[in-house]
């Protein structure tokens, strides 16, 4: 879901669908965010792809990481496989 503001009146643009393509990135949960958070990311690439890159890992080791997207919104492992199961997520299959 993009929350960026349009360039019309500056008001947002979030429509109620998801963007997948926003970029994202992977992280431990436990990296400890800071200053350089930017650089800690274990993977970079869309919002989907990381996704889709996260729900290869066996589920135990899924909790041990979060996702960061564009927008400075963090999403979990359960809400990433949840997003994973979105009838308009866009397999590679």
């Amino acid at each position: 879901m993009s929350d960026h503001p349009s360039t019309f009146e500056g008001t947002p643009g979030n429509t109620g669908a998801l963007n997948w393509e926003d970029r994202a990135a992977l992280h431990r949960k436990d990296d400890g965010d800071g200053v350089l958070d930017g650089a800690k990311s274990l993977k970079r690439g869309s919002f989907a792809e990381i996704i889709e890159h996260l729900m290869l890992l066996p589920g135990d080791d899924r909790e041990a990481y979060v996702i960061e997207k564009a927008g400075d919104r963090e999403y979990s492992a359960d809400e990433a496989a949840a997003l994973y199961q979105h009838p308009d997520f866009p397999r590679n299959d």
